[in-house]
């Protein structure tokens, strides 16, 4: 197993400041990566002038914000990945099939990172962001994720804090067991209102040549009117053929 990283080591406090930034923020105040971060004052002061001369934060008048390098060091890590470039196709595809929220996500720790979002005029209101991370118990990609996943961290998802991010999330470890043994048996997983009021979603895994989970893609729209059932077939085949290209890709090299 790797080490445990030391918390009190410039790199990991550097690191604690820039995680202390969300998806919607504009600018953070120096006193709100203080309070964020819990460091001292006088160090956030000392480590963000240092990330600003590295190009990491801009300094503007309000306070700090992550910048354009950050973005270009992202995109640097889903080229040499490969699948954010092999999967948009794919995606671009499953959005004309369906005029409605196509997400790509990936598994880091217990929680979906975002990798791609495509979405229209009529798109249903998300909490998802490109780059944003939310837990996998409540969310389809999660669920389909932690399905395929092992019984490590089935049983580390299970054992911890189930958030309840809306009255319909699953909370109950048992319950949410059962729901995770229908998404194997069904192939999809379902989140009915489960991480936002009023979206409903299906995804469907994209897995390695031994069934491994690399990704996911769902599909999802607004309560009132999306029928997340109609889309399964288009689904799954989006994923498969995505599995099917990464694994020769993975094949030739």
């Amino acid at each position: 197993m790797p080490d445990s990283p030391d918390r009190n080591s410039v790199l990991s406090k550097a690191t604690a400041i820039l995680e202390a930034f969300t998806v919607d923020d504009r600018t953070v105040a120096l006193a709100e990566l203080v309070r964020r971060t819990g460091l001292h004052k006088a160090t956030v002061h000392r480590l963000t002038g240092e990330l600003v001369a590295l190009r990491l934060l801009d300094r503007l008048p309000g306070g700090y914000r992550l910048s354009g390098t950050l973005f270009e060091l992202g995109m640097r890590a889903s080229v040499e990945r490969g699948l954010l470039e092999l999967a948009m196709p794919f995606l671009q595809d499953l959005y004309e099939r369906t005029h409605e929220i196509v997400h790509l996500g990936v598994r880091e720790g217990t929680d979906v990172v975002y990798v791609a979002k495509i979405g229209g005029h009529r798109q249903a209101r998300s909490p998802s962001r490109v780059g944003g991370r939310m837990p996998m118990h409540c969310t389809a990609i999660g669920k389909t994720l932690l399905a395929h996943g092992d019984e490590e961290l089935r049983r580390t998802v299970l054992s911890g804090v189930l958030e309840r991010r809306t009255p319909h999330t699953v909370v109950a470890p048992g319950l949410l067991r059962r729901r995770l043994d229908a998404v194997l048996e069904n192939g999809v997983a379902f989140e009915y209102e489960e991480s936002a009021l009023g979206l409903v979603c299906v995804a469907a895994p994209v897995l390695g040549p031994d069934d491994e989970p690399i990704a996911a893609i769902s599909v999802a729209g607004p309560s009132p009117r999306f029928r997340p059932e109609a889309h399964v077939a288009a689904l799954r085949a989006a994923a498969t053929a995505l599995g099917g290209v990464l694994a020769r890709r993975d094949a030739l090299t």
